[in-house]
């Protein structure tokens, strides 16, 4: 990141600020609503996914504590229910998502900076479109289970953005209670793959500008921590329209900037 200017720096910092923000506000989303806006700042996808991939490890890990002790105060009764993660269906799915994530991670590491932006900025155009028409990707059959759940793993490993579509199967087969955190641990798992492959690879992890960015990131989680119980209270579907039509702007500015450039 040596060679950009002051403004990028600034506008970095505030991505890192939304992307903290909608991390805890939404629960998911921190990679794919931020790193359409990192592309246009800076097209370089391995510089930002590195920092995104060790937000995600450092604030999922934080969550899934709070959230244990939480359980842990409950009283005797409470507990024995069932604790805050499905470590079953968890179990289960990875055997599925496994080997396309592996994939995923090669991918990234052969193909193109410029036709990986691509591929980021079409998938979340697609989202986008998804988000406004209120008409999420969803699963109710075993086998677009499966294939939700590849696909989700794959894109995953390419770009760290395929939540949506892995959301969309564990939404319908982990209990509401369980559903956050579960989804954290998957993270968590999955990013330390993909960590493990940048260290192989040799990538630079930007470990100097976690200094400034984990802070900025911070920032966001706090202020998505309170939007969380907003959105708990009211309509989402407004925020999701909205969301939905920045982001496709964004995803379509950003590839007509691939063709001009």
């Amino acid at each position: 990141m040596g060679e950009l200017q002051v403004y990028q720096y600034v506008l970095i910092a505030l991505v890192f600020v939304w992307s903290g923000f909608v991390r805890s506000g939404l629960g998911f989303g921190g990679a794919v609503m931020s790193l359409p806006f990192l592309l246009l700042i800076d097209n370089r996808p391995l510089v930002y996914l590195p920092i995104i991939a060790v937000h995600l490890l450092f604030f999922s890990s934080i969550v899934v504590w709070q959230n244990y002790r939480k359980h842990r105060e409950q009283s005797e009764e409470s507990r024995k229910q069932s604790g805050t993660i499905d470590w079953a269906y968890l179990k289960k799915s990875m055997k599925i998502m496994i080997i396309p994530k592996l994939i995923g991670v090669a991918g990234l590491l052969t193909i193109p900076a410029s036709v990986m932006t691509g591929i980021i900025f079409s998938i979340v155009s697609v989202y986008a479109v998804t988000y406004i028409l209120n008409k999420p990707f969803k699963s109710t059959n075993p086998l677009v289970d499966k294939f939700f759940l590849v696909l989700g793993a794959y894109i995953s490993g390419t770009s760290l953005i395929g939540a949506p579509l892995i959301i969309s199967v564990f939404g319908t087969q982990v209990a509401k209670h369980q559903l956050r955190d579960t989804l954290f641990v998957l993270w968590f798992i999955l990013v330390v793959i993909k960590m493990t492959a940048f260290v192989i690879a040799g990538v630079d992890l930007q470990l100097i500008h976690h200094l400034w960015l984990l802070p900025c990131a911070t920032v966001g989680h706090l202020i998505g921590l309170r939007f969380h119980q907003k959105i708990l209270e009211g309509d989402p579907k407004i925020f999701y329209r909205v969301l939905g039509v920045s982001l496709l702007s964004v995803s379509l500015m950003g590839v007509v900037s691939l063709f001009i450039r």
